[in-house]
């Protein structure tokens, strides 16, 4: 008995012990990537949080001589394309051929792609074929019932008659025998059916005749006619659409985008991210370019209607174009506190390109052409260069600009190129602040 009860677990002492060691090991596992996760979100918030700057603004002083413009605002923005086409197919379909490439430049109608059109021409046959049964329908009724089926129809009349004597010649004959109790009063019931059925024969025949005698109504020619015009709109339809399988450029231009190959299918409604195509290509004329600005609403009232200004680009600083206000949003910004304007470049060339980063001066108007005027001097504090770099603000972006300094002045450092004035710029940037860093200004 003592070696049985020495057997026996005690329970209490199980108990008494605390948690299984793998109950530990999760507990302090999920303690730990709950601690991890907080970090790491406080690190990326740390990362991509804005970073405080304070600000100051590049100046840009006239050198220009008496009767030539001054400089009056500068602004920086992007080119683009004044009327950008993203050309979309009219049916749906596979693409069955495409002849063209990005950068490739096109005439007016000239065939850019062409979709599989053997559905499209099978339905064209189809409405061709319909349409000439209903002219030959309407052709026979116009003309009437030719002379061999008036004949015809003369002869049915002729002998549907000739039964009926014959019927009615066999009734009486019949009828008399009844009467003399020679044949039964079923015969002459017979015999009464057959003559009745002469009779409305020979009726039907007359009609018959008379209507093929008089030809088809003017209601029935109309309807046909009518169904003529229905078939023609459909035959019409079915010819658009297998033009429609063709796609051509609307415009003399450049094609920006080629936006699907051989065998892709294009549809006309609904378009997923890989499904179905929408477009086929884009394609503007990089003759009629834009620059688009967003004008702070402190500067707006600087600018007018057909307001003069020089275009410049950060590829090309030495090209200059002459350019003038095309287009102000009726409504501001009010996010950011600006009004979009348009500034088209009267005189491209192939060295811009749409979503350049460009550059305008705009000038005091009447005070003489823009060719004439010299180029202003831009000074900037100089707390705000480093290492011969600034960092301009754009979009809330620090953004570096490499610049070159051409002496100083009581008002600042000179700037000989690198920046048109107008721009806003970090002053004292932190050691750490790097290249399309978020900032935002310091308040107060």
């Amino acid at each position: 008995m003592e070696e049985l009860q020495n057997l026996r677990i005690d329970r209490s002492k199980r108990r008494s012990e605390g948690p299984s060691p793998w109950a530990t090991r999760w507990i302090v596992t999920g303690v730990l990537l709950f601690l991890l996760l907080g970090a790491g979100r406080f690190i990326y918030g740390k990362l991509n949080a804005a970073t405080e700057v304070e600000v100051g603004r590049a100046k840009a002083l006239d050198t220009s001589g008496p009767g030539q413009g001054a400089v009056i605002l500068n602004a920086t923005g992007y080119i683009v394309a004044a009327h950008k086409i993203e050309l979309a197919a009219k049916v749906v379909g596979k693409v069955a051929w495409i002849g063209v490439e990005k950068a490739d430049r096109v005439k007016k109608d000239q065939v850019l792609v062409r979709l599989e059109d053997e559905e499209y021409r099978a339905q064209l046959q189809q409405y061709q074929g319909n349409l000439g049964s209903l002219e030959a329908k309407l052709a026979e009724m116009e003309h009437g019932s030719r002379p061999e089926e008036i004949a015809k129809a003369k002869a049915d009349v002729e002998t549907a008659r000739a039964d009926l004597v014959d019927a009615q010649v066999t009734l009486k004959r019949t009828k008399d025998l009844v009467d003399e109790k020679v044949m039964a009063r079923q015969t002459l019931d017979d015999q009464q059916a057959k003559y009745d059925s002469a009779l409305a024969r020979v009726a039907s025949a007359d009609r018959t005749y008379e209507l093929v005698r008089l030809g088809p109504r003017k209601e029935q020619i109309d309807a046909v006619r009518a169904q003529i015009e229905q078939a023609k709109g459909s035959l019409a339809y079915a010819q658009t659409q297998l033009d429609n399988t063709v796609i051509k450029a609307p415009i003399a231009g450049t094609i920006l985008e080629r936006n699907v190959e051989k065998g892709e299918f294009v549809t006309t409604g609904f378009v997923g991210d890989k499904g179905a195509k929408g477009y086929v290509v884009s394609i503007a004329d990089l003759k009629d370019l834009q620059v688009e600005l967003d004008i702070n609403q402190n500067d707006f009232a600087k600018l007018g209607p057909k307001q003069e200004g020089i275009v410049t680009t950060d590829a090309y600083p030495d090209r200059k174009y002459k350019g003038v206000i095309e287009e102000i949003s009726p409504e501001a910004n009010r996010q950011k506190a600006t009004v979009q304007v348009k500034v088209r470049v009267l005189e491209p060339d192939d060295y811009l390109r749409p979503e350049m980063n460009a550059s305008v001066a705009f000038v005091a108007p009447d005070k003489g052409p823009v060719t004439q005027r010299a180029k202003p001097i831009v000074v900037v504090p100089s707390s705000a260069i480093r290492d011969g770099a600034v960092f301009v603000i754009l979009d809330g972006k620090a953004v570096r600009k490499q610049v070159v300094v051409s002496g100083t002045n009581a008002q600042g450092t000179q700037v000989e190129s690198g920046l048109i004035g107008g721009e806003d710029l970090v002053l004292n940037p932190p050691a750490d602040l790097k290249d399309g860093q978020k900032v935002h200004p310091k308040q107060g």
